[in-house]
């Protein structure tokens, strides 16, 4: 219902989530079709590719987004609380949730690790190690309807403060 209010709140983290993926393409030399960063519609960006060739590959293009956000995310909310307060904190701790926010990959994504893994799950053995990773994703996917994506901004947020301060957290 609000889901484009949201959009909008985080653009950041969705090019990013969106940039993630195609990067990995790009590195796996997986040939990209069609890129769109952001736009108001369900899904807020994609990334059209070839069909992928190896597991490795798929998992490597459906998991950068929670490596690529995360990161991002925990490095502009160190940045944001080293920084003297003033509104450049407050741009930088926007930026972390909003990347943080658009670090788990989407359910599309859960179901193409899903069917990579069904098609090679006798050839590789990496498969089984993917298999819990499907299922977090999954979970997570579920659990955005009570704002997972959100707790998961503050829960690295709360991170980087606890790391950073330390004791003098609260």
């Amino acid at each position: 219902m609000f889901g484009w209010v949201i959009a909008l709140l985080t653009f950041p983290g969705i090019i990013l989530h969106e940039w993630a993926h195609k990067f990995s393409c790009d590195r796996a030399h997986v040939p990209v079709y069609k890129t769109c960063y952001f736009r108001f519609g369900n899904p807020a960006g994609y990334v059209v590719h070839a069909e992928v060739d190896s597991y490795g590959k798929t998992f490597l293009i459906c998991i950068a987004p929670l490596l690529f956000n995360t990161v991002a995310a925990l490095i502009f909310f160190a940045i944001a609380v080293l920084i003297p307060l003033g509104w450049p904190t407050y741009v930088l701790g926007w930026l972390g949730i909003a990347c943080a926010m658009h670090s788990f990959p989407s359910d599309i994504d859960a179901d193409n690790l899903w069917d990579s893994s069904k098609k090679t799950w006798r050839r590789n053995p990496m498969v089984l190690l993917g298999l819990p990773v499907i299922g977090l994703m999954k979970l997570a996917a579920i659990l955005k309807a009570v704002w997972f994506d959100l707790v998961w901004a503050v829960a690295l947020l709360v991170l980087v403060l606890f790391v950073i301060k330390g004791n003098t957290l609260f």
